[in-house]
Order: C-alpha cells, then structure tokens, then sequence
C-alpha cells in the first residue's frame, strides 16, 4: 500500500483529485484539513499557524511508524484581496499559506518520504508575465518582503493589486520551490492547473468577484470560454489530473518540473524565465529556512 499526504483535499477540485486517490485502491491518503473530512483519514491542519504545521508533520509520523510516505501533495491556496492580513506568526497571509506553511510541511517531512517519492506543488500560469492572466506579475520572489510587505519598496499602493501580487508572487515561490526539492533526488512537479472557476480560491474576495467566479464554474457557461481561452480547465480535468501526477500515472520529462494543463490536457513548458533561476531558488529556500526556524541545507 501507498501512503499519500495532501493539503486542500477537502474542495473545489482537490477533493476531486482526492476522491480519485481513494478510489485508486491500495492508497493510504492523509488529508490535513482544519475541519474532520468524514470520508477520509485527515489530520487538523491550519496553515495560518506554523505550529500547526509542526504538529501535523508530528502527527503524520506518528501515525506512519516508519512507514515511507510515497506521494506528498502540497495543493492547498488562497488569494485575499489585499495584504493586510497578518498570521499568528505575524507573515502576510497569502505567501504564509501558499508558499511558507507548505516550504516548513515539505521540510519536517523529507526525511519520511520514500526513495522515489513524488512531490506535488500547486502553482499558478500567473507566475509567468507572459501568460497574460490578467493579474499582477511578480516583481520578485523575497521571502523577507513577501512576509512582511510593508517593508516592499515598490508595493503597489492600490489594495486589490497588491493582494494580486502576494498570489502571483506566491506561486513563482511554488515553482522555484519544486526546483530547489527536485535536485534532492525526488520526482517534483510544480503543477499548473489553468484557470478553473468554482472552486473555494475565490472565498475572501467581494462579493461580485466571488459571484463571477461561481457563475464561471457552471459548466454551461465554462464550457464556450474553454474554446476560446485555453488556460480554462474544469474541475473535473484539473482534480483529475492532479490525482495522476500523484499517482505517478503522469511523469515529468527528464529536467522538466513545470507542469501546465492546457485544455484538458497535460504539457510540460518552460516556467517564467525567474522561476528558472538557481539562484532565486536557492535564495528563496535558504530566507524560506529562516524565516520558519530551521537550518537552511
């Protein structure tokens, strides 16, 4: 048997990509979650606390006794619109939960995982300008101004585009995290699952953007978009995938680490020309170390 380890399994279309798993046969999937998932093994999990993490990566041990964990799946995310939000250990939000909270899980748990075990981050196509999504770009990956971004010299004054950039600038961190974690030997991928409308990423925003978003997700509106914009994926193909890649029924071609669903189907292009830099990775893993309490090797 298979032991998988996921965050944000329990909505939009993790919960599909987490339904796909279980029903897979010979997986054990632990899902961390602030709430009991009722149809599966799951561990309180709040990513807002990096306590909490700490105690999940305990708890998820101790329930494995030693047994390897083959898959981790690193999904959970939000977008907020703006970035006054502060956690309990006082970081921006939105790059404490996207990026910092899953830097600390991938690190508590490296020395549990199998010889061959395969990585999932969730990313976004936002992290590269020139796939034109309509939000802010990342201007940079600093874990010291993405944390704190009162001290950003050139935050954007405006509130819904700053949070914008907290998102985007979050899920270049994704990207150039897969990176620094591929050259310790596992299979990672850093997958982008397009634009999928209808599921909870939406939650913290006003309400009119929030209805969009619902609105979008119905398949009889998605669908005529999907023909013209080829970065829309449904639920359905973006969980689906998702479960593949951890299943290892997916696999990365050799040096490749972006992965990018394009119209239902999986491709592997290059990432933004940041999120191919050595340097930015190792940088951004060693201020990463840092800032969560640990060594930075």
């Amino acid at each position: 048997m298979s032991t998988i380890v996921m965050t944000g399994g329990t909505s939009g279309f993790g919960a599909i990509a987490a339904e796909r798993l279980a029903a897979a046969g010979g997986v054990r999937l632990i899902l961390g979650a602030r709430r009991p998932a009722a149809a599966f093994e799951s561990v309180p999990l709040d990513l807002t606390e990096l306590g909490s993490v700490r105690a999940f990566a305990e708890s998820v041990r101790g329930r494995l006794g030693g047994s390897p964990i083959d898959a981790l799946l690193l999904n959970a995310g939000i977008i907020l619109p703006d970035v006054t939000g502060r956690t309990a250990d006082g970081f921006e939000t939105t790059f404490a939960v996207n990026h910092l909270a899953h830097y600390l899980l991938a690190r508590l748990l490296l020395p549990a995982l199998a010889d061959k075990a395969i990585v999932v981050l969730t990313t976004s196509g936002t992290h590269d300008p020139g796939t034109n999504a309509g939000l802010v770009p990342p201007r940079h990956a600093d874990a010291g101004l993405l944390a704190d971004p009162d001290r950003d010299p050139g935050r954007d004054s405006r509130p819904r585009r700053a949070g914008q950039h907290a998102y985007t600038a979050s899920k270049l961190c994704a990207v150039l995290s897969a990176r620094s974690l591929s050259a310790r030997g596992l299979t990672v991928i850093a997958y982008d699952p397009g634009q999928v409308f209808g599921t909870g990423l939406a939650k913290d925003l006003p309400l009119p953007l929030r209805t969009a978003w619902s609105l979008l997700g119905a398949s009889v509106l998605g669908w005529p978009l999907s023909r013209v914009n080829r970065h829309l994926n449904s639920r359905a193909a973006a969980g689906r995938t998702l479960g593949d890649l951890a299943l290892g029924l997916a696999t990365p071609p050799e040096g490749q680490v972006y992965a990018a669903l394009r119209r239902g189907r999986l491709t592997w292009p290059a990432p933004s020309e940041q999120a191919r830099s050595d340097e930015l990775a190792r940088v951004l893993w060693n201020d990463s170390a840092g800032l969560v309490g640990l060594p930075a090797r």
